[in-house]
């Protein structure tokens, strides 16, 4: 995070309005979902095969579904409904309020609640099926 926050701030020139270390917290609450997502899904795999497939068939949709390719408003009513189990969507939103607005966690509490219900949810059921799986 240190080195892509470093490239966008010197290289690129986009100015860090908010705080970093808000950033810090929501890139943790967005690596704590997506790492219990590949837990999942490798606990569900057979073969490493088959559990980079699996990541290859999520990777596409939640990164069309993010808002970051197409406006989530211009979207089916259904697909919408769909795109609030994707964290990315939550992260991209923190990401553009930091970066580009600099407003704080009053702003952005809902996209941090639902960063750490999503990646509470899905870590510990990966973690549950881990377990299972063991024994």
């Amino acid at each position: 995070m240190v080195v892509v926050t470093l490239i966008a701030v010197f290289w690129f020139q986009i100015p860090l309005s908010g705080s970093i270390l808000l950033l810090f917290f929501a890139t943790c609450l967005f690596l704590l979902s997506t790492l219990g997502v590949g837990l999942f899904i490798s606990t569900v795999s057979s073969t490493q095969q088959q559990a980079m497939m699996t990541t290859f068939f999520f990777i596409l949709p939640f990164f069309m579904l993010s808002g970051f390719v197409f406006p989530i408003v211009n979207m089916p009513v259904v697909v919408q409904w769909l795109t609030y189990l994707n964290p990315l969507r939550y992260f991209l939103v923190i990401i553009r309020g930091i970066f580009l607005k600099g407003v704080g966690m009053d702003a952005l509490w809902l996209q941090y609640a639902a960063l750490a219900i999503i990646g509470i949810v899905v870590f510990a059921g990966a973690v549950g099926r881990f377990r299972k799986r063991l024994d």
